[in-house]
């Protein structure tokens, strides 16, 4: 147990004193009972105890009021039956008892300080003045009774005592008890918002310490006053060696470059600064990382040191250009698919139009396909479209692209031509490299190509027609007898 967790467990609300002793020694056993729970409930409120835990000290506290009136109404009953005095008191019980109930159906909103400090301060005045001045007088004229006098001698001689002496302890004590709640209240809120600043920033440490990502706090100038040990494991030096060294030494490829600088610069300016840089691991490989820099400022707003996180993004950023290559690329061939298709059109489109030259649109089916697919089934389909994809590639230029719509339908965008002549020359070669024997692991196939041609801008400008001309073309080059080139319009050609 802690240093506060030892003060809270013995700092009371309510102490218990000798001046609640009234001399009739059932009523102050049952009195220092209730003080005893009373204790407890506010210990519970006031450190933030769980509502069941709250609720059960509330029954508690309101079954052991009842049971203890009872007992104080037998006797006054028994010496003062009917006297106003009694009558009083039991309305007085009544009204406690009704109090505690209700304070207790209200305990699930009682997370604001202040409601639970005056409802443990209601309580504690109710309690003190009760015992002190309803009880009190009564036990003296119950004594007074026991020891002979009569009635009137013995309530005469309470009445005296309560408006005397007795009354100014009374008021010292309800003052004394007051104070002393409020501070003692005061005082246990200090120790909880203290524990939970404690277990808070213990919290905080254990995530900083266990965390994969490299942490490190600097001075203004960029002097480490604090390391993690992922960040010790990163740069493969102890915290005692980084301790008081430059952070743009250690970690020059971060804040060490114009880049670096930039970072600096800019989290002093605006507090905080997150991106993506390139980091030079302890084994020399380059890597992705996400660096976020922030300042934590003093009081006076001032900047009182730099926090780098370093996390390494090099899997996610492998796992984004995979993604995107599935998103791009068809899947059996790898070359681009439709998605990619459009892109790299809109492009070429741009570049003919920069450079005054003509873009051929070229939609391909294959001759003969179909019946290597359907008898010797669509393994061997597949490796026949994946060898045409890559001579297909292989017979444009690099700036061209092949790109495969599904099915055996492929599209080829030929850019930066002169006329007409040079795209029909470049794709009787193709015609030829992919009508060669295919050899696969058992046998050999030979497939051919129709090829419809559309040109930009000749025959139009909208990439959408561009398309379906080609398609237009490659149809008219099927019905001429397959294997063959023709160009839009099909009457027209190359």
């Amino acid at each position: 147990m802690t240093t506060l967790d030892t003060l809270t467990a013995h700092t009371e609300i309510f102490p218990w004193s000798d001046n609640f002793a009234t001399g009739i020694d059932i009523v102050d056993e049952q009195h220092h009972k209730l003080v005893d729970l009373l204790n407890r409930l506010a210990s519970h409120m006031s450190c933030g105890a769980a509502e069941v835990e709250i609720y059960a000290v509330f029954d508690e506290l309101a079954d052991y009021t009842v049971y203890h009136f009872q007992t104080e109404e037998g006797i006054w009953n028994e010496f003062l039956p009917g006297d106003p005095l009694t009558l009083a008191h039991e309305r007085t019980h009544h009204d406690f008892v009704a109090e505690v109930l209700r304070v207790r159906s209200i305990a699930n909103v009682l997370s604001d300080e202040e409601s639970v400090e005056q409802i443990v301060s209601f309580l504690t005045n109710w309690l003190a003045f009760h015992i002190l001045e309803d009880d009190t007088h009564l036990a003296r004229i119950v004594i007074g009774l026991q020891k002979g006098l009569t009635l009137n001698q013995a309530t005469e001689a309470a009445s005296l005592l309560m408006k005397g002496a007795a009354h100014m302890l009374i008021q010292s004590v309800l003052k004394l008890y007051d104070n002393l709640s409020a501070r003692t209240m005061a005082l246990r809120r200090e120790i909880n918002q203290r524990r939970r600043a404690e277990e808070k920033l213990r919290l905080s440490n254990n995530i900083i310490e266990s965390s994969a990502d490299a942490i490190f706090v600097t001075t203004p100038e960029g002097l480490i006053t604090d390391v993690n040990p992922a960040f010790c494991q990163d740069v493969q030096r102890t915290r005692e060696e980084l301790l008081g060294q430059p952070i743009a030494e250690i970690k020059p490829g971060l804040l060490a470059s114009d880049k670096g600088m930039t970072v600096w610069n800019q989290a002093l300016q605006t507090g905080h600064w997150a991106g993506e840089l390139a980091n030079r691991r302890s084994d020399g490989e380059l890597e992705s990382v996400w660096l976020t820099l922030s300042i934590v400022r003093d009081d006076g707003l001032g900047t009182q040191h730099f926090v780098g996180v370093v996390s390494s993004i090099s899997q996610l950023v492998q796992r984004y250009h995979a993604l995107e290559a599935a998103a791009n690329h068809d899947a059996l061939t790898g070359l681009p698919n439709r998605r990619l298709l459009e892109d790299r059109l809109s492009q070429a489109v741009e570049r003919c139009k920069r450079n005054g030259t003509l873009l051929a649109v070229c939609l391909i089916d294959l001759d003969g396909f179909k019946p290597i697919n359907d008898t010797l089934g669509h393994d061997v389909g597949d490796q026949v479209l994946c060898v045409v994809g890559q001579r297909m590639s292989q017979a444009l230029r690099g700036a061209d692209t092949v790109a495969r719509l599904g099915g055996d339908e492929f599209v080829l965008l030929i850019g930066d031509l002169g006329a007409a002549h040079d795209a029909a020359r470049m794709l009787g070669r193709l015609l030829c490299d992919v009508s060669h024997p295919i050899d696969l692991d058992a046998q050999t196939v030979q497939v051919g190509a129709s090829i419809g041609v559309a040109l930009y801008p000749t025959h139009t400008t909208s990439m959408e027609e561009l398309l379906k001309f080609a398609d237009t073309a490659m149809y008219a080059a099927k019905a001429q007898g397959k294997g063959c080139l023709q160009f839009y319009p099909p009457a027209a050609a190359g």
